[in-house]
């Protein structure tokens, strides 16, 4: 900001300097007083443009609450996909970990928020599907139900377009875990980003990978017991769309925002509570082929956690760096505004999950370098629209 400011004021500067010198040889001094009026005036409306950007900058930035890493070192060597959940016992997170990215080893570890820190992770789930077949573990997506079990989905599978949708469940608040269960043919839970409770059904949000990337909705009234499921919300060719995150508003309407292929994040409407939705369509926001997430605030604004990376042109499958790693808000999931910068290193900071707690605080969690899960705490009321 401060480099910006400098040019500007440079380059007006000695444009002014010149012009005011120049009076008496143009002989026409009234005209040359307007413009190096003019021109004064248009330098302080600078100055105050910068100087207010940079405050903006600097108030977001007194957002940040806390920042720490879940842990310091792991039995695992790699790690990625996290989620987070608000239990009565407080924060829990879960990711998954191992050798690296569809390795049999792979499993869903958590980790909970106690006495000021988080626990050592210790595993929950793991890819075995009998006892001689051992798949990955992906993209655990944690979901505390209202007076009851705290909610575990994930996925296993050989890779992702077949992998199959699991569950279990925990009464103390994810300390223990109750069986695996597979969840039924075509069924594969929210694929990363938490359910919605809508009018007692709870809407997941749900993808696959093997036919163009396509998003749908599966929905359960018994946590899971049964399930229905949307038609495919694109076709997955012209525009792509996977990893739904669900946001609600006063008049009733859902709005879905996708991870894409297409260099942009995707959405769609919906005003029957999430059973039927709009074509997808592309938004002002970049994306780079990586996850996000998004939530309502208590105060109705929407918050996205996202990288801001527009890919270079020609990329492969819309592929761009993963960092930064931002956050914008909305008012109306139309217009977004870029107002905090989470990480802004060379590396990978990808795969948030978001969620306010009952303090009004938001908690994040991360991909930090595929090696940690960070955890960082904003207070809202600080972001600047």
């Amino acid at each position: 900001m401060e480099k910006l400011f400098s040019f500007c004021h440079n380059s007006f500067s000695g444009w002014f300097t010149d012009l005011c010198s120049s009076k008496n040889e143009l002989g026409h001094p009234s005209i040359i007083d307007t413009l190096c009026s003019m021109t004064s005036r248009l330098l302080f409306r600078l100055f105050l443009l910068v100087s207010c950007l940079s405050l903006t900058e600097a108030y977001s930035q007194n957002a940040i609450v806390s920042a720490e890493f879940i842990y310091d070192s792991a039995s695992f060597t790699s790690c990625h996909a996290a989620t987070i959940a608000e239990t009565p016992a407080g924060m829990v997170a879960a990711w998954f970990g191992g050798s690296g990215e569809g390795n049999a080893d792979v499993d869903i570890w958590v980790s909970h928020y106690q006495n000021g820190h988080w626990t050592t992770p210790v595993m929950a789930a793991d890819g075995r599907i009998n006892d001689s077949t051992r798949y990955a573990c992906y993209n655990p997506v944690l979901y505390q139900q209202p007076r009851g079990p705290l909610l575990l989905f994930y996925k296993i599978g050989p890779n992702v377009q077949g992998w199959t949708g699991w569950m279990k469940r925990s009464n103390d608040n994810g300390l223990h875990w109750g069986p695996a269960e597979a969840l039924p043919k075509g069924i594969l839970g929210p694929i990363k980003n938490k359910p919605v409770l809508i009018k007692g059904i709870l809407v997941c949000p749900s993808s696959t990978e093997d036919s163009g990337w396509r998003s749908h909705f599966e929905y359960t009234k018994d946590w899971g017991k049964h399930w229905k499921k949307s038609v495919p919300l694109n076709d997955g060719k012209m525009i792509s769309a996977i990893q739904p995150s669900i946001l609600s508003y006063r008049n009733g309407r859902l709005q879905a925002i996708f991870r894409s292929m297409n260099s942009t994040v995707n959405t769609a409407w919906s005003r029957d509570g999430g059973l039927h939705w709009s074509p997808v369509v592309p938004t002002e926001l970049p994306n780079n082929n990586s996850g996000l997430d998004a939530i309502t605030l208590k105060d109705e604004r929407q918050l996205m956690v996202y990288n801001h990376v527009k890919p270079p042109p020609g990329a492969d499958e819309g592929r761009g760096a993963r960092t930064p790693l931002n956050i914008a808000l909305s008012s109306d999931g139309i217009h977004w505004k870029m107002v905090l910068v989470l990480e802004n290193t060379p590396g990978e900071f990808s795969y948030p999950s978001a969620i306010q707690s009952k303090d009004g605080l938001v908690h994040i969690v991360y991909t930090w370098n595929r090696v940690k899960i960070k955890h960082v705490v904003i207070d809202p009321k600080k972001l600047a629209n």
